[in-house]
This record gives C-alpha cells, sequence and structure tokens, in this order.
C-alpha cells in the first residue's frame, strides 16, 4: 500500500502517521475491559469481591501485583477508586466516561 522496503528503518508509528491510521486494537481491548468492569461492578457477586479486593486471603511474597481496578482508574484519569466505583453504577455516565478515554487515547 505504502510501497516501503522491508529494509527500510522507520518504526510503526511512523509508518501508521504516514498511513494516517492509528492503532484501534488497543482501543478495542481497553474498551472491552471497560465494559466487562461496569458489568461486573453492578452486581453483588463473588467476581465483585475479588475485583475490589474484599476477600480475605494470604498474600504472596514479592511485588504486589497491580490491580485491575488501579489500571482502570489511571486510564480513564479518575483520582480516587472510589469515585470510579460509583461510576460503574450507573451505567450512562460510566459509558460516556469509556467513550472519552477513548477519544483522548490515553
Amino acid at each position: 500500500m505504502l510501497k516501503i522496503p522491508w529494509t527500510a528503518k522507520k518504526t510503526n508509528e511512523r509508518v501508521l502517521q504516514e498511513a494516517q491510521s492509528k492503532r484501534s486494537l488497543l482501543d478495542k481491548i481497553r474498551n472491552r475491559q471497560a465494559t466487562f468492569f461496569g458489568y461486573i461492578m453492578r452486581q453483588e457477586k463473588l467476581e465483585n469481591l475479588i475485583i475490589t479486593g474484599m476477600m480475605t486471603c494470604r498474600r504472596c511474597r514479592g511485588r504486589q501485583r497491580e490491580k485491575l481496578t488501579d489500571g482502570m482508574a489511571k486510564w480513564l484519569g479518575m483520582g480516587s477508586l472510589v469515585a470510579m466505583l460509583q461510576k460503574t453504577k450507573m451505567r450512562q455516565e460510566w459509558r460516556r466516561l469509556i467513550a472519552n478515554a477513548i477519544e483522548q487515547g490515553t
């Protein structure tokens, strides 16, 4: 399409700029993650307890793993976890928040 030889030393970002395209796979993955996260948080079941970390168990040794909630709050630009969990209860606001985050491309 762009007739770029395989020996050319161009980064993927530069090729995407030349093609006037952007990475859409990452946006799709984040959109589906956020949609699933909102679905789980609206329910009061075992998955909700596991994701929010309300279950008591022994911690593993080593560095603490990054939680799904932390990554989601960082991507959506939410300051606190409590505010994000409250947004999940209101479906329309949650969808608007996801759409804004995808538009900004963060």
